[in-house]
């Protein structure tokens, strides 16, 4: 039996007011996912304010980096929270059970490889994303030191994966507050009062994560339902793992394709110098709080159909992803114009260079306003993998996106006359990209319209090139 205080954070997603319960799952998911991106962004600001512009940069470029090495993992976890949240809908408490233990010792095993790969690798892969002489030193020491604590995010992302599988999104929110203010004490003492720079964000980061991680934990083993968690009864179900792996996997290859094109996109940045990359990190930073906002409407509509799947309620089903893709639709066009306009004030706050203001600037204007069609994609995605699919939506979300971004950096961004931080920021707009540069080349030479093809700021230098 379930205790009363457990009950009061979980959710029937499986009957009642569709959008209300939605919002009231997606708000604090919401808030914790935009609370865990402080950790970074408190890195960044307090380095930008006080350590410079090249500590800014070290601290930034890795984003990418960190994303690719993670993100297959991060996707495991997604798994767990479907085939939990079915089990949950189904009311099998037996296979939950197993898979709670199973998920959260997969948890502690993927942190410790991420932590041997990032630890070892840091300072060469580092190198092979092209970044500047002058920021490689210090973003190796951030990289090592930040992987120092991969067990303990691995843990607080598979245990949040699973609380939200029954619905509850408001202790991981107060968790990760507990946390980042933890987070933020620590970076200020660390850089500004024992002047260590990018070492002591990173290790403020660290810490501030293991506290999270720890209050997942004692969670989970508090817990009374179908949740409980006995750390040692913890081991891999072979049954449980491979149904994890079906879906997760696929996820998470997905975040990898994603972020590898983000590394090839940040490589190209790093050409640019520092001033760019350090614009361009703390426009990414900004960016990065309209996606999470987003991205809880797709861990909301992940969570409510694998529910409403696993409980046979088909018709709901249909009715929950258009409410989710309204919800991300009103929310990323809304907060990714907000962004822009008030862009200068924003980027203030991380660097107080009019240079790398500049630079941050021409990175919103670029991608921040259609940013919306990332969440429409993602929500839809989320959708699919709830009811079961997961090498499909994998596929299409890589070759639409990902292999088109490559292609247009190996191509248009190649030619000298576009050879400049413009052109890397149009790879990221899918409404360009959706026809290939032989497409384009080819209408361009017998003298068609390729407005709709290209931005407009393109278009005279490709028929002045082709037309001759």
């Amino acid at each position: 039996m379930m205790s009363s205080k457990t009950k009061q954070y979980e959710m029937d997603m499986c009957s009642g007011p569709i959008l209300r319960k939605m919002l009231m799952f997606a708000l604090p998911l919401m808030l914790s996912s935009i609370l865990q991106l402080l950790f970074n962004a408190a890195d960044i600001v307090v380095v930008g304010k006080f350590a410079g512009d090249n500590s800014l940069a070290a601290v930034g470029s890795n984003t990418a980096l960190i994303n690719l090495l993670t993100n297959l993992f991060i996707g495991l976890s997604i798994g767990a929270n479907v085939v939990a949240a079915r089990h949950y809908g189904a009311k099998a408490w037996d296979d939950l059970r197993r898979t709670v233990h199973t998920a959260m010792l997969l948890s502690m095993l993927s942190g410790a490889l991420l932590l041997v790969l990032g630890v070892i690798g840091a300072e060469q892969m580092l190198i092979w994303m092209q970044t500047p002489e002058e920021v490689l030193p210090l973003a190796t020491v951030y990289l090592r030191i930040y992987f120092l604590g991969m067990i303990s995010t691995m843990v607080y992302n598979f245990g949040s994966a699973l609380l939200r599988a029954v619905g509850d999104t408001k202790r991981p929110l107060y968790f990760l507050l507990c946390a980042g203010i933890i987070n933020v004490i620590l970076n200020l003492l660390f850089v500004i009062g024992f002047q260590m720079d990018v070492m002591g964000v990173a290790i403020a980061t660290v810490i501030s994560e293991t506290v999270s991680a720890l209050l997942v934990l004692r969670c989970l083993v508090k817990e009374k339902g179908g949740i409980h968690l006995e750390l040692r009864a913890m081991r891999i179900d072979r049954k449980k793992m491979l149904q994890i792996l079906r879906i997760g996997l696929p996820a998470g290859f997905q975040g990898v394709v994603f972020a590898l094109s983000n590394v090839v996109i940040q490589s190209s940045v790093n050409i640019f110098g520092n001033i760019v990359v350090a614009g361009n990190s703390a426009a990414a930073n900004l960016e990065g709080f309209v996606y999470m906002a987003m991205n809880a409407f797709y861990q909301t509509t992940l969570s409510f159909v694998s529910q409403n799947y696993g409980a046979g309620e088909q018709k709901r089903i249909n009715r929950i992803v258009l409410l989710g893709e309204a919800c991300v639709i009103v929310t990323g066009t809304l907060l990714g114009n907000m962004v822009v306009f008030f862009g200068n004030d924003l980027l203030q706050i991380y660097s107080n260079n009019p240079e790398v203001i500049a630079a941050g600037m021409v990175r919103l204007h670029y991608i921040s306003m259609i940013y919306a069609l990332c969440g429409i994609m993602d929500v839809m995605v989320g959708a699919l993998r709830g009811i079961g699919y997961s090498i499909m939506p994998m596929i299409v979300s890589i070759v639409g996106v990902c292999v088109l971004r490559l292609i247009w950096l190996a191509t248009v961004f190649q030619i000298p006359e576009f050879h400049k931080i413009e052109t890397v920021y149009l790879a990221a707009d899918e409404e360009h990209l959706a026809l290939s540069s032989t497409n384009v080349k080819e209408v361009a030479v017998f003298g068609g319209d390729i407005s709709f093809m290209v931005p407009a700021e393109i278009k005279p230098f490709i028929i002045e090139k082709y037309q001759k």
